[in-house]
């Protein structure tokens, strides 16, 4: 029942974090929202922050299980899984009325510069999206699908940081054009042979 309790209060507050940001969201708002008495919080956190940083483990988590399928598919190829990738996140954010953007990204603007302990890990999560699209561009290039003169961790970390600013324009127009013309650019100009 313990760890039903936290679950809980982590996936609740994670979804207010993802929609208001994390210091415009109350551990009463939250605890409130999860139906868990007042009180409650410090017998599963040690602190806000420690709060925090766990759900950014568990935002890393939900897109990991969200696109682990697409990425591990060695039944299609490489570019089509980036592909597909992409298009399985434009969906989610459509789904969400183009309000939420990423929550790892949101967080990263928000607190990636005022708490060292936010800073460390925030780049640990932002890493790992980055190891995800590098591993799929070096086995495209494997493939005789893009170029191999491309660097494969610069790519890959292109691909991330310029779909993190895609996602803040999508905020602010609520709609999925700068999505779409990161998509179209990618393939276009950037992921060719």
């Amino acid at each position: 029942m313990k760890g039903n309790t936290r679950q809980r209060i982590l996936e609740t507050g994670a979804e207010i974090i993802h929609l208001k940001g994390f210091n415009h969201t109350g551990i009463q708002e939250i605890l409130k929202a999860a139906g868990v008495p007042k009180g409650s919080f410090y017998n599963y956190f040690k602190s806000k922050e420690d709060f925090g940083l766990q759900v950014i483990d568990y935002f890393e988590g939900f897109f990991a299980s969200l696109s682990r399928e697409i990425v591990e598919d060695t039944t299609i190829s490489p570019l089509t899984r980036i592909k597909r990738l992409l298009k399985t996140f434009m969906a989610f954010f459509e789904s969400k009325d183009f309000t939420y953007g990423c929550p790892i990204g949101n967080l990263s603007q928000e607190m990636g510069d005022l708490s060292p302990s936010f800073q460390v890990r925030l780049k640990q999560a932002m890493d790992a999206l980055v190891d995800t699209y590098t591993g799929m561009i070096v086995e495209a290039q494997e493939h005789g699908e893009i170029s191999k003169q491309l660097d494969s961790r610069e790519a890959g970390s292109f691909l991330v940081s310029s779909w993190q600013g895609a996602l803040i324009r999508m905020k602010i127009e609520i709609n999925a054009e700068p999505l779409e013309n990161h998509y179209t650019m990618i393939f276009k100009y950037f992921l060719k042979p």
